[in-house]
């Protein structure tokens, strides 16, 4: 298959994935590259906070700038080169265009590990040393802002200050200085018009900056404030009079009552109604443990439909404990805003399970937690 191809070099920041070294999970993101090896494969490249990259098997930085250097990961298309795509399809290259060099590639992975790691990127040190040309507005300073742009890949330059509109033109004009010269415009010396220009775009920047950083979302923060709680799966024998976290555990033995029957626990009551036959419901509702009320309907045949519908029960279920119980409501209340983690050792569909699981326990309890602070101020 003949074609143009037009290679995309800009990394997607928010593909998140990870891999776990001696049971630790290091995060990572990935982006596609092609492998030269007889032909050229697209694959994706997986680049770890650690600085370890997956380029058909795990190397370091070194190890992959040999790589890049030495053609195995490619930046050069030739003309009429075969290649192939995950085992989809496979075409020639035609007038293929790309922006990639060596250089630029291994840059970008630098810059990839440094912002997995949180640390300031090429595009961030720029903008430090940009700042520090404002506060001292020296020649020196100004050359040292300079160095710091070229730093960045000439690939990622247009985005470094987040501006669609003008891109990167205000930062090139203002490492430049009047009487220098632009990569954008070559041929045109800046003036002092375009520098004062640039100098005023930087002073506007700085003040919505500061004023973004200070504004308040208006329904409230993205993430929680309070500290995660995690819940460690326990199996308490008898309430407590301060019962703290161990009160939102469905084991714990609080009786509710739903439509007219009376369970020891959250956790009866959701294997009883799980539970088709209405003699397994009954047995279960009256199982001595909850190990034996999950094991008694664990062997019996599910409800139909209860695949689909057992969040909205669990769901129902919780609102009852905790509305039933105000002591254990105000446990619930207790744990502010926090995220809530469940542990659940029989499911990863309730439980978080070291983070294998989806932790849907955890997420309706912090429903039923909204729930009961606009009960407390009720929303109008």
């Amino acid at each position: 298959m003949a074609g143009t191809f037009l290679q995309n070099v800009r990394m997607t920041g928010n593909r998140i994935t990870y891999r776990t070294a001696d049971g630790i999970r290091v995060p990572g993101t990935w982006r596609h590259v092609f492998i030269r090896n007889g032909g050229y494969h697209l694959t994706d490249l997986f680049i770890y906070a650690d600085g370890l990259i997956d380029c058909w098997g795990l190397v370091t930085l070194e190890e992959f700038e040999e790589k890049v250097r030495g053609g195995k990961v490619a930046t050069e298309l030739p003309e009429g080169a075969e290649a192939s795509a995950f085992g989809l399809a496979g075409w020639k290259f035609g007038e293929p265009r790309t922006w990639l060099t060596p250089e630029t590639l291994v840059a970008e992975i630098r810059d990839t590990i440094d912002r997995l790691n949180g640390r300031p990127d090429s595009t961030g040190r720029c903008l430090a040393a940009v700042d520090a040309f404002l506060a001292d507005r020296t020649e020196e300073k100004r050359a040292a802002a300079r160095d710091a742009y070229l730093a960045i890949p000439r690939t990622q330059r247009h985005y470094a200050l987040g501006d669609m509109d003008h891109k990167d033109w205000p930062l090139q004009v203002l490492v430049a200085g009047p009487g220098g010269f632009a990569h954008r415009r070559p041929d045109e010396e800046i003036t002092q018009e375009d520098h004062d220009w640039a100098l005023a775009y930087f002073e506007d920047r700085t003040k919505w900056t500061a004023e973004r950083r200070s504004r308040v979302p208006a329904d409230g923060p993205a993430t929680a404030f309070a500290p995660a709680v995690h819940l460690y799966q326990i199996h308490p024998l008898r309430p407590s009079d301060d019962p703290g976290a161990e009160a939102l555990r469905n084991e714990y033995p609080a009786s509710i009552e739903v439509d007219g029957v009376a369970y020891p626990t959250v956790t009866h009551a959701y294997w009883a109604l799980s539970a088709a036959d209405p003699a397994v419901r009954e047995a279960v509702a009256g199982a001595e443990s909850t190990f034996r009320a999950r094991d008694l309907a664990a062997g019996a045949e599910r409800r139909a439909g209860w695949e689909q519908a057992r969040t909205a029960v669990m769901t129902r279920l919780l609102r009852a404990k905790f509305t039933q119980h105000p002591h254990l409501a105000r446990a619930l209340l207790a744990t502010d805003d926090a995220t809530l983690v469940y542990d659940d050792s029989a499911s990863e569909f309730w439980g978080d399970n070291g983070g294998r699981g989806r932790n849907w326990t955890g997420r309706l309890l912090e429903l039923v937690r909204s729930e009961l602070h606009a009960g407390r101020s009720p929303l109008r």
